[in-house]
């Protein structure tokens, strides 16, 4: 399928697929603006730009220099180390008994504390909390719907939903209150540096070991990890004693 030309600069088409490799270049916190306009024409200037400095350079035999030979060579150098190292790496497995032996042998190691699951509406004074809990508790009202229309944190869009929580993650007011909690119950006004809060706990969970399947990946990205260290130790080792003088 034909790509659609953006610019043509000193005898080069820009594509689309250019410019979308050149934002996949960036950062992740600057892709996150892909599907802007105005981000995607800055985009397309900047590939303009480099295009046009390029022809520029050639123009005034930059090409020729040793400066940039040196360049050149330097780049090939670093681009084969990369490339050799790759191939190297794709070498490595990790297979599933390795990960149940290492798990077995490490469950220690993937304990996990209390948490909890909770829901909260946030209001600036402590009147206003009592009269919404009030409301709730009555029956007049639903926590999720008095989340969506009056808590004045983010979350109450999605009801008040915190998700799952652990010790350390909320400040303390909020976390002691939250932890001291029965499933389904509302408590508060619980007073924290940034207002007053209603608190409905949807689960708790007790400090125990992860199982197998919650640490599967995360174990094998550390095995993984292990592996290719000591494939480029030895691979190292090789080459110096091959190519070393």
């Amino acid at each position: 399928m034909e790509q659609k030309v953006i610019a043509t600069v000193g005898g080069h088409q820009i594509t689309e697929a250019e410019v979308e490799a050149f934002i996949r270049s960036l950062p992740r916190e600057q892709q996150a603006y892909a599907s802007h306009p105005d981000f995607r024409k800055q985009c397309e200037e900047q590939l303009i730009a480099v295009y046009a400095f390029a022809k520029y350079g050639e123009e005034e035999k930059i090409d020729e220099t040793e400066e940039f030979k040196n360049v050149m060579e330097n780049a090939r150098k670093d681009i084969l180390a990369q490339m050799a190292m790759r191939k190297l790496f794709a070498t490595v497995n990790v297979t599933d008994d390795e990960i149940k032996e290492y798990y077995e042998a490490n469950k220690g190691k993937y304990s996990k504390g209390a948490s909890v699951h909770a829901k909260h509406i946030l209001v600036d004074n402590e009147e206003k909390c009592t009269e919404l809990l009030n409301a709730i508790t009555s029956g007049e009202k639903v926590f999720e719907d008095v989340a969506k229309e009056s808590s004045s944190c983010p979350s109450g869009a999605n009801g008040g939903d915190l998700g799952e929580f652990g010790r350390g993650q909320m400040v303390k007011e909020f976390e002691d209150a939250a932890f001291a909690a029965e499933v389904g119950h509302i408590v508060g006004p619980v007073k924290t540096q940034f207002g007053y809060h209603l608190i409905k706990v949807e689960d708790k969970k007790e400090a125990g070991e992860s199982n197998l399947e919650e640490v599967k990946d995360q174990i094998r990205a550390e095995l993984s990890q292990k592996k290719q260290e000591e494939a480029y130790r030895a691979k190292v080792d090789e080459l110096k004693k091959k190519y070393m003088d």
